[in-house]
């Protein structure tokens, strides 16, 4: 079993219900852990044959939050966990999206999801 961690993926998009969040984006700073097995055969040869690859889902993370435009931090925060959860070699991913200066006296505000297979 092997842990991987996109760390700190800095995304602006579209997130909240207020008149000016709806036409300005913003930033969120998202953090992912997927939790999938790594094939013996693949440690033995240093290939990447039949690996999870974490570049591949990062950048259909990227397209996803750049594109879209979201009114909850939860929804976001699910859309990326069900688009993690996708591949099938995944057996546990946990997701934290993070929304700066969502409120006034605080550096973010952030919501955590995880599933598991």
């Amino acid at each position: 079993m092997a842990i991987i961690r996109v760390k700190n993926l800095l995304i602006r998009t579209y997130i909240g219900f207020n008149p000016e969040e709806l036409i300005n984006k913003q930033d969120v700073v998202i953090n992912i852990e997927i939790e999938t097995d790594i094939p013996e055969a693949a440690l033995e040869a240093d290939e990447p044959d039949d690996i999870f690859d974490y570049k591949t889902v990062t950048k259909k993370v990227i397209s996803l939050v750049q594109e879209g435009q979201f009114k909850l931090l939860e929804v976001l925060t699910k859309n990326i966990l069900d688009l993690v959860m996708e591949d099938e070699r995944v057996t546990r991913a946990k997701v934290e999206v993070d929304k700066p200066h969502a409120l006034r006296f605080a550096e973010s505000v952030s919501l955590q999801m995880e599933a598991r297979r």
